[in-house]
């Protein structure tokens, strides 16, 4: 029985994954603020996850007809975050693309995201916990 493997675990997990990478992300951003030609960088999660879910991503699997074969293409349903460069705009007149405003209001978004995160992983686990134990 696979109690942490269930597919909303991994899900939770990776967007955890996704929020702590982002978290990281904003706060190079901001610690950039007044760095001449520092381009900020984003974090894309929920919207691959929302193509996956709808099924829009291209997928490309080698067909399985014995359970000894290699999987081909991707394993898992639940995409990495991926990190993106903003090269195409600019902010202040150091060729610089950063907004603190911005930046401080996606790290309060982030931060929601993160803590509901950690209580929907907190809720699973304890819902784990009294069927396992039976109290």
């Amino acid at each position: 029985m696979d109690l942490l493997n269930s597919p909303s675990f991994r899900l939770m997990e990776a967007g955890l994954q996704a929020a702590n990478i982002r978290q990281n992300v904003i706060s190079n951003n901001i610690a950039n603020e007044d760095t001449p030609y520092f381009k900020r960088s984003d974090v894309s999660f929920e919207s691959l996850l929302q193509q996956e879910l709808n099924g829009t991503m291209p997928r490309l699997r080698g067909k399985v007809t014995d359970p000894r074969h290699f999987v081909i293409g991707p394993t898992s349903s639940v995409p990495e975050p991926v990190v993106t460069v903003d090269q195409s705009t600019v902010m202040n007149n150091n060729l610089n693309n950063v907004d603190v405003d911005r930046e401080m209001a996606n790290l309060a978004a982030n931060q929601i995201q993160y803590n509901s995160y950690i209580q929907q992983i907190n809720e699973q686990i304890k819902m784990m916990r009294v069927a396992v134990e039976g109290r």
